[in-house]
């Protein structure tokens, strides 16, 4: 049964839009698993930018895109994605279990963002974390509701009311903007126009296996941003790590031939939380410049640090990577020297791994090896070609893992990728 797992090793936007477009090309199913429109994932084609946040990455290939049930959907935000592809036809399925990202899910997320003070934790305003939490309350309204008006009505009818209150009487917030009708008018409208891609995921990605289709599932996010074994709370509110394809999809346990996990060359996070390897001045801002790490989804500047072997480490425990994809190395080329964090020092200890506790995580230091540096040009076609300060940098991690590096990209393009 071939499955293939893309997943982010790190905290997101380790470039799995790419891995996954790139691996498309041979798969008959692309189907995401976890997240919403938070997660952005950015694909680059001759030269043409495709910034996707619901939408599988697959989307360009052509291939047949699944969206399952473990998925918080905003169908104005899928409307946008379809319009970017120009007219493209796609074969799109939409789980009707998916919950659905409701106007007061945004005007939840800002304002309760807003009033946590110093303890926010950089959400990206885009509703997710209410809808997920209505899913947990048995209040989420369901893909399957909005494509048939009547049910819709009683849905919102029934739930509305309950938001205003909220939102009155706990955060002592206006709720002028958000008006019944109109939202009832809107989300009837868009659930006609997709009507069509209503399918059982569930179903049709447990077939797909059984007649022995190549699946790949496309995770959002990353390991470090995962509700349980995240950097809590500094985390998202779904389950990015390979496990959950089989309750975000709605599979049985069963073997997953190959589970790649993207990893940048060195690493980046949005928003709050622990950030052992972070850099700050002149070096932060040159890689950042570089490696254009400002946020997909919100174009908020990317926190830049070393690469970090205890999380990866970690994530590799949590995933079972069975390689990793290593992503703009590239990025890293013209630096004198680099680094890589081998270890954590807490309280006078070496420790290998990410703590359990992130206040322990909070109070770790870096230990650091060093590289030489390296050029690349993005003309790169194959392993033996890159630099051997590179390929020493390379190796390095791949003994420290235990896993091998399968793929590395050395630039933005599809073509830009040596595959080992």
């Amino acid at each position: 049964m071939p499955a293939i797992v893309v997943v982010g090793a790190q905290f997101g936007d380790e470039g799995k839009g790419k891995i996954v477009d790139l691996l498309a090309e041979k798969a008959d199913f692309v189907v995401r698993y976890n997240g919403g429109n938070n997660a952005g994932h950015t694909v680059v084609v001759k030269g043409k930018k495709y910034k996707f946040h619901l939408l599988p990455s697959g989307a360009i290939q052509g291939k047949t895109c699944c969206i399952g049930a473990g998925v918080a959907l905003d169908p104005r935000v899928l409307k946008e994605e379809l319009l970017q592809l120009g007219g493209k036809k796609i074969l799109l399925m939409i789980d009707p279990r998916v919950q659905v990202i409701m106007p007061w899910h945004n005007f939840l997320d800002a304002v309760a963002e807003d009033v946590k003070g110093k303890e926010k934790i950089g959400t990206t305003g885009r509703g997710i974390g209410p809808c997920y939490a209505d899913r947990a309350d048995r209040s989420g309204i369901r893909f399957c509701e909005i494509v048939e008006e009547k049910r819709l009505r009683e849905r919102v009818e029934a739930v509305f009311p309950l938001k205003e209150k909220i939102l009155h009487a706990v955060y002592n917030s206006a709720t002028d903007s958000l008006d019944k009708e109109k939202i009832i008018a809107e989300y009837s409208a868009l659930g006609k126009e997709f009507a069509g891609f209503l399918q059982d995921v569930s179903a049709v990605a447990s077939e797909a296996l059984e007649k022995k289709n190549l699946v790949l599932f496309e995770g959002a996010q990353g390991t470090f941003l995962d509700n349980d074994f995240g950097t809590y709370p500094f985390v998202t509110s779904s389950h990015p790590i390979a496990g959950s394809i089989f309750t975000g999809v709605g599979l049985g346990l069963r073997k997953i031939e190959r589970v790649i996990g993207v990893a940048k060359a060195y690493a980046t996070r949005v928003g709050g939380g622990p950030f052992v390897t972070e850099l700050h001045g002149a070096l932060a801002d040159k890689i950042r410049e570089k490696g254009a790490e400002f946020g997909t989804t919100t174009g908020r500047p990317r926190r830049v640090g070393w690469l970090d072997l205890p999380m990866l480490r970690t994530a590799h425990r949590l995933n079972g990577f069975t390689e990793i994809a290593l992503t703009k190395i590239d990025v890293l080329a013209g630096l004198d020297e680099v680094k890589v964090c081998i270890a954590y020092q807490n309280n006078g200890e070496k420790v290998k791994e990410l703590p359990a506790d992130m206040r322990c995580l909070g109070d770790c230091t870096p230990v650091y090896k060093k590289f030489g540096g390296f050029e690349i040009s993005g003309k790169e076609k194959s392993f033996a070609q890159l630099p051997k300060e590179a390929k020493d940098y390379i190796a390095f991690i791949e003994k420290e893992l235990g896993v091998p590096v399968g793929i590395v990209s050395v630039g933005a393009e599809r073509e830009e990728t040596i595959i080992r």
